[in-house]
């Protein structure tokens, strides 16, 4: 495994719960300002392996992607279980709900 996706699959282990963080900010935090879409990657090939909890991870906008597979309303789900909060757009209130690593 590379260096870069050990720290991106670290990050995302540690994102607490309760909380979301986005792609670009994970892929800063693990070395590379232009890898936001490879942790997409990381996290749509490694998600299950690594038990990696996928939910919490966002787009830049703090809104969840939408998918073709309905996903996206699995993630809503299971983001509000843990208490977070989205307004009449989709948006997570990201003062209150957002992490840095």
């Amino acid at each position: 495994m590379d260096p870069f996706t050990r720290k991106v699959i670290d990050i995302i282990q540690n994102i607490p719960s309760g909380k979301v963080t986005t792609y670009l900010t994970v892929a800063t935090a693990a070395g590379n300002h232009c890898g936001a879409r490879q942790v997409a990657r990381i996290l749509h090939s490694s998600s299950e392996k690594y038990g990696l909890p996928w939910h919490r991870v966002v787009n830049q906008k703090r809104t969840i992607s939408p998918r073709s597979s309905g996903s996206h309303l699995i993630q809503q789900t299971m983001l509000e279980a843990e208490g977070v909060f989205f307004d009449h757009n989709g948006r997570i209130d990201s003062d209150r709900f957002f992490w840095l690593p």
